[in-house]
């Protein structure tokens, strides 16, 4: 039984070779080099990253523009008060009928949970948390 179509040594193309190397190949974001700068005064912490791949002269632009309207960008969250609420706030989709379910508490590095606890409590102040009360 003979096929002529088939060729026992048939390598495949290279447009196939190819297509094949960029579907194995991985995906990854871009990643530029960054460096801290600040923006804030002598004892004032305002840090911004920029890339490290820019000239000198048009880092020296950005950095001059960027320190022209740092008021304009919210460093902390007392610096948006008039958040509308609408666009960002989250909400569990309970069900009445459905009683929440208690889970273990989760332990932590103490370093951890003293960086979560500040972090939740600058939230609570500025107004951006609320406790939640559920139904026993």
């Amino acid at each position: 039984m003979e096929n002529d179509d088939y060729e026992e040594n048939c390598e495949p193309s290279p447009k196939l070779l190819r297509l094949v190397e960029q579907e194995a190949r991985e995906i990854k974001p871009h990643q530029e080099e960054v460096e801290m700068i600040n923006l804030g005064n002598e004892g004032e912490e305002k840090k911004v990253k920029i890339g490290t791949s820019l000239t000198e002269e048009i880092r020296q632009q950005l950095y001059t523009l960027l320190k022209e309207f740092k008021d304009i960008f919210a460093w902390s969250y007392e610096d948006m008060p008039g958040l509308d609420p609408e666009i960002v706030q989250h909400r569990l989709p309970l069900k009445p009928k459905c009683h929440p379910i208690k889970q273990r508490l989760r332990r932590m590095k103490p370093e951890v949970s003293l960086k979560i606890k500040e972090e939740v409590e600058k939230q609570f102040n500025a107004g951006f948390l609320a406790v939640a009360q559920y139904p026993q």
